[in-house]
């Protein structure tokens, strides 16, 4: 067993930091919810706790983005945002450093996350199993920022088509990621390319590690995130006239943003009202692809899209299926790890 999914474990089981098994009580309705959770008003997110002792007004607000990419990207990329969310809510706001999307739902669940982006696959289990309650995405006056699943391939290779890569080395990101992982496999096959069926899944960990392992010959092709490719060529990490789209999805949903469902309402009230008024600095508006405000969205209406793609896959953001999950993502990372150092070797 690996320590992450050792933590998880332990961390479901109640005894991580003292934590002991919760319930909501006296919850008429949670839905899907975690046991934890209560979901009275249908809203499929988490209430507030009946419980006012259980409202949390920390001194020190911990912050984090998605680990799509590399995490010290986005430290930097949201620090005006942290000085805007200290100043409006009288706090000390600390970026928190994940390294993967199964740490940044932990950390959430256990209380040591209030405010986050998860990217768009995440979501549902963060809302699920860690009390997190979306109300942003990225975007402009007009609406919300999107992406698609653009599955690349190198430009000299001989692939024109999903179909042409059976039984040849894809690439999907993590088994949550929308993507990287559950849209291809409801996706491809209406495309004559059948996941794990027609080519054997190789997980990579993350978008950007999915790209540059086509870059280097690794992988033969992989689905990623649109937004993700395009900011790593704008970067220049990588040569985009390298690359060919083969396929593109339906616009999805981008990361996001929202708050634990146990902050004191006055608190939750601020910030709130804080992604609402804030506008992105130049700098921002170039690395999110032209996005200038945090527009408001509700998981009920605007990630329904992403649930139903999910649970084409048998997925119910469930705790089961999250730690089988996490097990294998740790494994394949695991074994990702020890193929590049033989190929250094």
């Amino acid at each position: 067993m690996t320590k992450l999914t050792f933590a998880f474990a332990a961390l479901f089981a109640g005894t991580v930091a003292g934590l002991a098994p919760a319930f909501a009580d006296d919850c008429k309705s949670r839905g899907r919810l975690d046991p934890m959770y209560c979901d009275e008003n249908g809203d499929l997110t988490a209430d507030l706790p009946k419980d006012q002792k259980k409202w949390k007004n920390p001194s020190t607000l911990i912050f984090t983005y998605t680990p799509v990419e590399d995490p010290a990207v986005y430290k930097q990329a949201f620090a005006d945002f942290q000085e805007y969310l200290a100043k409006a809510t009288g706090k000390k706001v600390v970026y928190y450093t994940v390294h993967s999307n199964a740490a940044e739902v932990e950390a959430m669940r256990s209380g040591k996350l209030h405010i986050a982006g998860f990217s768009t696959g995440p979501t549902g289990y963060a809302v699920n199993l860690a009390g997190y309650v979306p109300i942003a995405v990225k975007g402009d006056k007009d609406g919300f920022q999107g992406y698609h699943l653009a599955l690349i391939v190198k430009k000299d290779s001989p692939f024109q088509k999903p179909a042409d890569l059976k039984g040849k080395k894809v690439a999907h990101t993590s088994a949550s990621s929308n993507s990287g992982n559950l849209a291809p496999r409801v996706l491809l096959p209406k495309e004559g390319l059948v996941p794990d069926q027609d080519y054997k899944v190789i997980y990579s960990g993350k978008h950007d590690q999915s790209v540059l392992g086509v870059n280097s010959g690794d992988y033969d092709a992989a689905p990623v995130a649109s937004d993700v490719f395009k900011r790593m060529c704008e970067r220049k990490t990588v040569n985009c006239d390298d690359f060919r789209v083969i396929y593109k999805s339906e616009t999805f949903p981008t990361s996001s943003f929202g708050l634990a469902h146990d902050l004191h309402p006055d608190l939750a009230a601020k910030l709130k009202k804080a992604f609402a008024d804030y506008r992105f600095t130049p700098e921002m508006v170039k690395t999110f692809g032209g996005a200038d405000r945090f527009f408001p969205i509700t998981y009920k209406k605007d990630w329904a899209m992403i649930r139903d793609i999910a649970e084409a896959n048998g997925e119910t953001y469930s705790r089961d299926q999250f730690e089988k999950e996490t097990a294998k993502e740790a494994a394949a990372a695991k074994k990702a790890k020890e193929a590049a150092g033989q190929k250094k070797q």
